[in-house]
């Protein structure tokens, strides 16, 4: 009944992406040709010539890449619309070239390629908004018992009742654990607020006398020599065998995987700024950012400039080697806030709150994070983010990383001005265990509404240990 449905839903939702597009297609017409917005209009084919090219042209398109992003794929385990919105972004930035290119090879010069870039952004507006409406009616569906997926769950150790409690635990996955297989000395019984319905030997006549839409192994590794029997029973009556490994719990995080020839390699860290478009939308972000703020704190790091010079001896700005992406080494950018010393002491000596180096305009300067702002620079020139895990100086890191489990990961992403860590307080002399939690975190659940929510949450939230 589930797999019907799913064709049907697939079915409603390709029409209703068809309507969004189509609908952001004239307002897109609307706002190149009706308005004043977008410079002067000219000369330009008829509204009609436009319909037709939207229904064999950018309505196909769209829905072949709707496809091709598995925008189309049951997402039950996803619990935010970022992965979806991210999707849809890429979607509309690669039909937008597919286009321009399909009227080159046409040779149809007098087609608004302005009408095809506003396409692209009405498109991923109304395109989010349509799924986030959606999601959320699907997620209000399962929350109350409808447009369930019913799983057996064979196995009854510590793996397995974890992965049913997490079920149970999460409405919003539309799932219902309908038995578990285990021990014979268990069957019959409840164990967790779980029947157990039979033992491994009896999974044949299980699935015979039952309906499930997934079957779960999650045994442990001394039966793994069963796996093979199991999986049989499942293809038997046309239902797919999933496995939880026994050694999750050496994953630290969503793990990936590769294929080198037909051999599978997991990846045990999923980093989603690896991906090219992840880090792509990422740089643009940045460099934009970067600018706008330089602009608008031009007048702050003036008057800053002005105040180091005139009342403590030294530079206006204090470079010190750090370490950032990749592990790579570079210069990061400060207003000077301290007197000046020696290179060596500053390589090796942590700031304390009331630091006695620090300087009568350094001390507000650090407290209002003013002294951050030339990193900006540093963001244009492309060593940091505006927005990742804070860099150390090398000291500390050839110190931490052999006293703090997984400290380096935090290196597989540009360091920034702010970051996941900070906002939760971990900033100044506060635990680098807990920091590096939070800066894991980050690496891990990257995506463009984390970095906006930070950014706002910066600005917004005073930091009791930034001295």
């Amino acid at each position: 009944m589930i797999r019907e449905n799913q064709r049907l839903f697939n079915i409603i939702l390709v029409l209703i992406d068809a309507l969004v597009v189509a609908i952001a297609l004239v307002c897109a017409f609307y706002f190149r040709f009706n308005t004043t917005l977008f410079g002067p209009i000219g000369d330009h084919l008829s509204y009609e010539s436009y319909i037709i090219f939207m229904l064999v042209a950018i309505i196909p398109v769209y829905l072949i890449l709707y496809f091709a992003y598995g925008l189309y794929k049951p997402r039950r385990t996803y619990k935010n619309i970022f992965s979806e919105a991210t999707q849809i972004i890429k979607v509309n930035f690669t039909a937008f070239f597919v286009l321009v290119t399909i009227l080159f090879i046409i040779n149809q010069p007098n087609f608004s390629r302005l009408l095809l870039f506003l396409l692209a952004v009405f498109a991923s507006f109304f395109g989010i908004i349509e799924r986030f409406i959606v999601r959320s009616f699907l997620i209000r569906l399962r929350e109350n018992n409808r447009n369930l997926k019913y799983i057996l769950v064979v196995g009854d150790n510590d793996l397995a009742f974890t992965f049913a409690n997490r079920i149970r635990e999460n409405p919003y996955l539309g799932f219902s654990i309908r038995g578990i297989l285990g021990r014979p000395e268990h069957v019959g019984q409840k164990v967790e607020g779980f029947e157990i319905i039979g033992a491994f030997k009896d999974l044949d006549r299980v699935l015979d006398e039952h309906n499930f839409d997934r079957v779960v192994l999650a045994i442990p590794l001394k039966y793994y020599y069963r796996i093979n029997e199991l999986v049989q029973s499942c293809e038997r009556v046309g239902i797919k065998a999933e496995i939880i490994p026994d050694y999750i719990r050496y994953f630290p995080a969503q793990p990936s995987v590769d294929m080198i020839e037909d051999i599978p390699i997991i990846n045990i860290r999923y980093v989603p700024l690896d991906d090219s478009f992840n880090k792509f939308m990422k740089a643009v972000s940045d460099y934009l950012i970067s600018i706008i703020a330089i602009i608008i704190t031009s007048p702050i790091m003036i008057i800053t400039a002005v105040a180091i010079k005139i009342t403590s001896p030294g530079p206006i700005i204090f470079k010190q080697e750090r370490i950032g992406y990749n592990s790579k080494p570079f210069m990061m950018y400060k207003f000077r806030s301290m007197k000046v010393q020696d290179p060596t002491d500053e390589k090796s000596e942590w700031t304390t709150k009331d630091d006695p180096r620090k300087t009568r305009v350094g001390d507000f300067i650090r407290r209002t994070s003013i002294d951050e702002l030339p990193q900006f620079f540093n963001v244009l020139k492309g060593d940091m983010s505006v927005v990742g895990p804070r860099p150390e100086r090398p000291f500390f890191v050839n110190q931490f990383r052999e006293s703090i489990p997984k400290y380096m990961v935090k290196h597989q992403v540009k360091p920034g001005l702010t970051g996941w860590a900070q906002i939760h307080g971990c900033r100044g002399d506060t635990s680098i265990t807990k920091r590096i939690e939070y800066d894991i975190e980050y690496v891990e659940n990257w995506h463009m509404g984390l970095d906006l929510g930070i950014m706002i949450k910066t600005v917004l939230k005073k930091n009791p240990n930034a001295y």
